[in-house]
Parts: structure tokens; C-alpha cells; sequence
């Protein structure tokens, strides 16, 4: 699909055009990534975050939050629940907390390869190109970065940088692929100040950086930031702002199947946060094959706050992983085996 086309798809509102991309996004899956849906174990490890982003509820600047960083010890017990829950991929996500360091963070990755056969996510934000090395080196498969938008202006407005450092994510996905990861990004969908415009240019991104795991999901405000508190909003043209709603981010992840049929695309928590019904399962059945149930210790669930009434915070892992996997089989989907490596990555090597 061109530009065009694209902008066409995501304006239109006619239900049977809709039913037909559904159609289409979900044919599109099944030929190439088939029926199975790849289970990731999802660790918070740490809330602590250095950076002040105008949509995220653990910024640097939320004196309200009551910070934690994971023992090693619970990490690994985590791990062993994924092991048992039959999950191929671990994946480790934290704010920017510079308190997780090289040496740390890669003794971890050792044992837990050393005990286990699971694959490794890191999320952790922009870090120097020798942590990214090292956690390579020890044992890390995959890094996930979302870039949120593809409008450089937009992202500077919502994503500060460090003092003294600028932030090019597209830059850090091109080194992340160069020192030998499987690359994740993604996209948030309805940012105040986001047109369609972008948004299309956000989908002809995700083919041109080759992203092997792309995670979509709706905007959702958080009251404690710049962009949840209705006087600090951005505002796009008349006509023009994307709306946050689950229909919208249903038609970028069908969009995104279709443009990238390879890939790995999540169900994520997002949209079954604005949709606790139904939200998961309308991911999966326009383009997505993988979901995160969060193992994440139930204390620690609620403290890492991004956006406000996060789906699985008033569960413990056994409940989110019965759940989910009670859901996906009542929609007739197997539950993935094994690792589930990106094929788009694979075919590429």
C-alpha cells in the first residue's frame, strides 16, 4: 500500500470496508505466522526512570511515585513462573534507571540462560551503546525501543531529551540490529498533536527500519503528566488529530500486518485496558499473534503506572496467565511453543 491508500484506510468509517481489512489483516496473519499465539512473560523490573516524557505516569517528574527496583532474586523467580506457565521469551522492561547497570543486568541474563531456554526481551529505554553490547554478549536475544511517532518535532515535544544528549531512536534501532538483536519498536496511537498524516508515516516506518516486533497501542492519559492535564495538551489541525480510541489502533495493527506480514505483533495491554471485553481479542483477530501476560509481582504491578487502571493490576501471574490463555482458546487460536523468533528476522538471516 502507498501513502494514500494508507490515509484512505485509516479515515474511513464505512463498516463493511472495515470487515473486509479485518478480513484481509487476519487472512494475511494466519498465512504467514500462522494460528499459534506466542505467550511473553512480562517483568516490570524497575519503575525508576530518569526521563520527564509528557505522557508517561513514571517520569522523573511524578513526585507522587513510590519508586522499586526488582531484586535479582525476584527476577529469576519470575522467570522460573515462565518456565512452568510453558512461555518462550522472557521480557525484562523498566523506565530508564540508570541503577540497572551493565554488570547487574548481565549477571541476571547469565543465570537466568543458565538455568533456562527462554529468549530475553530488554526494555529499558535509550542506553549507551556499551550496555547494549554487554547485554548482547550476555545472553540478551531481542531489545524492544517503540519510537511512539515518527514526527521528529511531535517527539521532542513529548519526549525530552537528557540534557546534553539528543534522542534519535531510528538511530539506536539501526545500532540495535548492527550488534545483532532482534529488534521491537512501536507506536502510540491518538498522542494529542498526532495527525493522520503521521500516523501513516508512522506504518511505511515500520517497513523501511525492517522492525521485527512492533507493539501498537491507544494513547491513553495519565492526570500526573503534561499531556494528561487538559491545559497542556497539543493540539493537531481541525480534522486532523488521530483519536485514541481501540477502533483506530485496530486499523494500525491491521495496516501493519498487511504492510509487514513477517513480523511478531502483540495484542497489547493497552488496548485491553480501553476495551477489558473484548480489546484483546480484537488485536489478535485483525493482525496480531502475540500477548504479555504480566508476571510481574503483584506489588508491584500497581507502582508501575504508565497510564492509569492498567488491565492485569488486580491480578497475580497465575490468574493473568490462566486468563489469557483461557481467552485465546476460546477464540480457537493454539498457544505458541518455543521461542517464537521473528520471521521477518529470521528470513532476513
Amino acid at each position: 500500500m502507498n501513502k494514500q491508500e494508507i490515509l484512505d484506510w485509516l479515515k474511513t468509517e464505512d463498516a463493511d470496508k472495515l470487515e473486509k481489512l479485518w478480513t484481509t489483516a487476519d487472512s494475511v496473519r494466519r498465512e504467514n505466522v500462522g494460528d499459534a499465539v506466542h505467550l511473553r512473560g512480562l517483568v516490570e523490573i524497575s519503575n525508576i526512570c530518569v526521563r520527564n516524557c509528557g505522557y508517561c505516569g513514571i517520569r522523573a517528574g511524578n513526585p507522587g511515585v513510590q519508586r522499586y527496583r526488582m531484586t535479582a532474586d525476584e527476577i529469576l523467580d519470575c522467570a522460573r513462573l515462565a518456565v512452568g506457565f510453558g512461555y518462550g521469551t522472557l521480557v525484562l522492561q523498566a523506565g530508564e534507571d540508570y541503577g540497572i547497570t551493565a554488570d547487574w543486568l548481565s549477571m541476571i541474563i547469565q543465570r537466568i540462560k543458565n538455568e533456562t531456554s527462554l529468549a530475553i526481551t530488554l526494555s529499558l529505554g535509550e542506553r549507551d551503546d556499551a550496555d547494549l553490547v554487554a547485554w548482547k554478549r550476555a545472553g540478551a536475544d531481542r531489545y524492544l525501543l517503540r519510537f511512539e511517532t515518527s514526527n521528529k518535532e511531535l517527539y521532542d515535544r513529548i519526549h525530552p531529551p537528557l540534557q546534553g544528549r539528543d534522542s534519535d531512536r531510528f538511530q539506536i534501532l539501526r545500532r540495535l540490529r548492527e550488534i545483532g538483536y532482534e529488534v521491537g519498536s512501536g507506536i502510540m496511537v491518538g498522542i494529542p498533536g498526532q495527525t493522520y498524516d503521521d500516523l501513516a508515516d508512522d506504518i511505511l516506518a515500520f517497513r523501511e527500519y525492517e522492525i521485527d516486533m512492533i507493539g501498537i497501542g491507544p494513547y491513553i492519559p495519565h492526570p500526573e503528566t503534561p499531556l494528561g492535564r487538559e491545559e497542556d495538551r497539543l493540539n493537531a489541525p481541525e480534522g486532523e488529530q488521530v483519536p485514541a480510541t481501540e477502533l483506530m489502533t485496530c486499523k494500525v495493527v491491521a495496516l501493519t500486518r498487511i504492510q509487514c506480514p513477517l513480523i511478531n505483533i502483540p495484542s497489547t495491554t493497552a488496548l485491553a485496558t480501553i476495551n477489558r471485553a473484548e480489546g484483546r481479542e480484537h488485536g489478535l483477530s485483525r493482525g496480531a499473534n502475540i500477548c504479555m501476560p504480566n508476571l510481574t509481582p503483584r506489588k508491584y504491578r500497581e507502582l508501575y503506572e504508565i497510564y492509569p487502571a492498567k488491565a492485569s493490576c488486580d491480578e497475580n501471574a497465575d490468574e493473568s496467565n490462566a486468563r489469557i490463555q483461557a481467552r485465546i482458546r476460546a477464540m480457537g487460536r493454539t498457544i505458541g511453543t518455543g521461542r517464537g523468533d521473528s520471521l521477518n528476522k529470521t528470513k532476513a538471516a
